[in-house]
């Protein structure tokens, strides 16, 4: 039986704006209340995708949320149409305005935790999506992101879906992006690392000083709980407290891992050798490749502002690995100076691939962010929705759509204006039928 690592990309929806609503993220900050280019975003995501099922990957697509979210406004006691319910909003409670208007959820890394049957006890794929609990403006995806998942794993034989962990910041939850699993092989059980920031029940352990750490060990616990993952294929390490406070906001920022293969900088982790021999003893006899970036190769700051380590790490057709990096890696001289070196060393990593992608890495995102990553055998593989899994005619269909739909460009003037709402509702409306998804937003219950 084949198994294979689905990459599937978040679609940027067409309301794409920099809102700089994240605190602890440097590049969402920085560039807050520029003018966004949502057509130009799309097409970005969508030519990497394809670019990927081109190199021979399987390549999927993850619906964006609606925004504005005018449930979430009614909830919070707008009233009127939903023109006034935007009007009022965005008058009376500007940031809570931009907040409900922003883009976040292209980055599907934050969308679910997600663990193959090769590991999980009833040897069924799980699926729990991240609570998001420290950013107001991403705790309102978990639901929408719930239902976009079980439309795209809808075959009950193969796929476990959870409600997400509690709405509490004691069991913050991130995702995929402070979770990563080697395996010698996709189809073996493997070793699933959670990364975590902080001690929820506990404040004499280290913990970071200026920025948030988003994702608890306490919740990292009960994902691995909820998967039926055994203590065997589980390991537990802390993000380094100084690391998260340079900017480094997730895992996914400071490391990545794939199959045999860690890449990740000297500051990452703490405990890092002692938790580094567990991981070795979980995975087995085969080694694991611990690729360390030294501060003195690659400053935490470089590593921030090109998101080196925010690439995916792909196992290509010839066995050998590959990295898809942003072109900010490419027009550091440093790092790319590391990046040519490190493909004429001997470990799997023999290539890089550079791939355009600012409007995503203005708002704070890197190609790790876009892609949330599922294992899967041939069986499984039959039972996904094979109406959200990359093709040609995909590809041109949703490059027709996103013509039709997306602005040029959007300002975060542009929000409070009801016919963007319903073009993007019409936008939205139509992708549930191009992918098959059903009625999946709040304004088609």
């Amino acid at each position: 039986m084949k198994h294979v690592e689905v990459n599937f990309d978040g679609l940027v929806g067409p309301t794409h704006n920099y809102a700089g609503l994240s605190f602890g993220n440097v590049a969402s900050l920085s560039n807050a209340k520029a003018t966004s280019s949502p057509k130009s975003a799309a097409k970005q995501g969508l030519a990497k995708m394809k670019a990927l099922h081109d190199m021979g990957m399987v390549q999927g697509v993850l619906a964006p949320q609606e925004r504005p979210d005018i449930a979430t406004l009614r909830r919070l006691g707008f009233s009127g149409s939903d023109g006034e319910v935007l009007s009022r909003a965005a008058s009376q409670a500007p940031q809570i305005f931009q907040a409900v208007c922003s883009a976040s959820s292209m980055w599907t890394a934050n969308a679910a935790t997600v663990s193959p049957g090769a590991d999980t006890a009833d040897g069924k794929v799980h699926f729990t999506p991240a609570n998001l609990t420290n950013k107001f403006h991403r705790s309102l995806e978990p639901q929408t992101s719930g239902r976009i998942l079980q439309a795209m794993f809808n075959n009950g034989r193969y796929f476990e879906h959870h409600t997400h962990l509690p709405d509490n910041e004691h069991f913050g939850d991130e995702g995929a992006a402070n979770h990563t699993r080697l395996c010698s092989n996709y189809g073996h059980a493997g070793v699933e690392i959670f990364t975590f920031g902080r001690y929820a029940f506990d404040s004499s352990k280290p913990a970071p000083q200026k920025y948030p750490a988003r994702q608890t060990f306490e919740a990292s616990q009960a994902i691995a709980r909820l998967h039926g993952l055994s203590d065997d294929n589980t390991v537990f390490i802390q993000q380094n407290p100084a690391v998260i406070d340079q900017g480094v906001f997730h895992n996914d920022v400071i490391a990545v891992g794939n199959q045999n293969v860690l890449f990740y900088h000297q500051q990452a982790f703490l405990d890092t050798e002692q938790k580094f021999a567990e991981i070795q003893r979980k995975f087995g006899d085969e080694p694991v490749h611990f690729i360390e970036v030294s501060s003195n190769e690659v400053s935490v700051e470089d590593a921030v502002q090109t998101y080196l380590f925010n690439t995916q790490l792909l196992t290509m057709q010839d066995g050998h690995m590959a990295i898809i990096a942003p072109t900010e890696c490419q027009e550091n001289p440093r790092v790319a100076a590391y990046l040519a070196e490190l493909v004429t060393r001997n470990t799997p990593i023999r290539q890089v691939h550079y791939f355009d992608v600012k409007q995503s890495m203005r708002n704070g995102g890197g190609p790790a962010c876009l892609r949330l990553r599922v294992a899967l055998n041939d069986t499984e593989l039959a039972a996904v929705n094979p109406a959200v899994l990359m093709n040609d005619e995909l590809f041109a269909r949703l490059n027709q759509w996103v013509d039709k739909h997306y602005r040029d460009e959007l300002s975060v003037a542009d929000l409070s204006d009801p016919q963007l709402l319903t073009e993007s509702r019409t936008a939205l409306d139509e992708l549930t039928q191009i992918l098959k998804l059903g009625s999946v937003y709040p304004f088609q219950l």
